[in-house]
């Protein structure tokens, strides 16, 4: 009888167990969640979202922040794209995506570039990353920190490549769309980023792009595609016509062709569904305004700059524009001082201001002043 009930404790034991890992993968498949988000590159304006800030596993997406901080030495010519690395025994022992650069071996920066980009080698990011910064960990650092400056609050990285600690990579989707927003203004790139074939290495290596989009999409000009175990499958892509720039990126995906087919949708939704334009402003903006107590009566005025918006097609004629501005300030004056603003609305709903302000200085009259005023006048007659 002992034995019976110790056979049945045993097969609950066991059963409990297979429910229990059962939950396990379906949690794990919950963290794998589709998230997504298209945007305008310039004003960084969501136009479609799911999950857009929740933070997921990023894997290899992580290399797109390493060629960022490359794209930036060499337009501050601190690198050259025909500089060459030495490889160091450290970036020989990458794993995963290689070109198998050896000990010692030279390759230029270009090639390390292509291999990155196309191939997404993990040994030619290392390279990379240690001419800039000395070490990878000291590279990580600096990758940190720019995700910080450039606004991606929910972003960490662990090395330059994404392919270790593939878990411990964490970013959202708008962050990532925030990143590529600003790898967009590096159009030296865009002939790496949507090369599907090339070779490195004396034509030794072969190079294939895995994002199948560059082949086909009209526009396109990046980013790439990724896999990890806990990321899962990652797209990145932007396009650019008829000077509108969108950005979408789908994160989280289990299936690559649902990936991709998903970041198409959501660009062919931009460019059909959407237009960028430039609201009109209202009548009679005043070039000046009076000054009270000044040397001057009155101080011109300049509005700042407009920024384009993104409206769905159908709201085209929704945008109106109202100007609030002092009728007088008071002496003294200074440069830039707000005496107004410029409302732009969508229908009823606020979109955003821009600043009216004083172009010059005006000095607060007195007494010697006055005079000074007077007495020049007297010497022109």
């Amino acid at each position: 009888m002992r034995n019976k009930f110790m056979i049945i404790f045993i097969c609950i034991i066991l059963l409990y167990s297979i429910i229990s890992n059962s939950f396990s993968v379906c949690a794990t498949k919950n963290e794998l969640s589709e998230c997504f988000v298209l945007v305008e590159a310039n004003s960084k304006v969501i136009i479609s979202s799911n999950n857009e800030n929740k933070v997921v596993p990023i894997g290899v997406m992580s290399k797109l922040m390493t060629i960022y901080l490359v794209a930036e030495e060499i337009e501050q010519n601190r690198l050259m794209l025909t500089d060459t690395l030495k490889t160091s025994t450290y970036a020989n022992s990458a794993k995963g995506a290689t070109i198998w650069l050896m000990p010692g071996e030279e390759i230029t920066v270009d090639e390390l570039l292509k291999a990155v980009i196309i191939g997404n080698a993990n040994d030619a990011a290392v390279v990379l990353a240690e001419k800039i910064s000395g070490t990878e960990n000291e590279f990580t650092e600096k990758m940190n920190k720019t995700a910080k400056q450039l606004g991606m609050i929910n972003t960490t990285f662990t090395n330059c490549n994404g392919f270790y600690d593939d878990n411990k990579q964490l970013s959202t989707a708008y962050d990532l769309a925030i990143l590529c927003s600003a790898l967009i203004k590096y159009n030296f790139l865009y002939d790496y980023f949507t090369c599907w074939r090339d070779f490195v290495r004396n034509e030794q290596t072969e190079l294939v792009n895995t994002n199948e989009l560059v082949k086909s999409y009209k526009g396109i000009v990046g980013f790439k595609t990724g896999y990890t175990e806990h990321a899962g499958y990652c797209t990145a892509v932007a396009a650019v016509r008829d000077n509108a720039t969108y950005v979408a990126i789908v994160l989280g995906n289990e299936d690559k062709s649902d990936n991709l087919s998903l970041a198409k949708s959501l660009l062919d939704t931009a460019f059909s569904q959407y237009k960028i334009v430039t609201p009109e402003l209202p009548d009679k903006i005043p070039t000046e305004i009076i000054v009270k107590g000044g040397l001057n009566k009155s101080v011109p005025v300049e509005y700042e700059k407009i920024r384009n918006v993104v409206l769905p097609n159908s709201a085209i004629n929704s945008v109106s524009s109202k100007i609030i501005i002092t009728d007088y300030v008071y002496a003294p004056v200074k440069k830039g001082y707000k005496v107004g603003e410029i409302q732009f609305f969508r229908n009823d709903k606020l979109m955003f201001c821009v600043d009216i302000v004083t172009k010059e200085n005006i000095d607060e009259i007195n007494i010697p002043k006055a005079l000074n005023i007077i007495l020049k006048k007297l010497l022109t007659f």
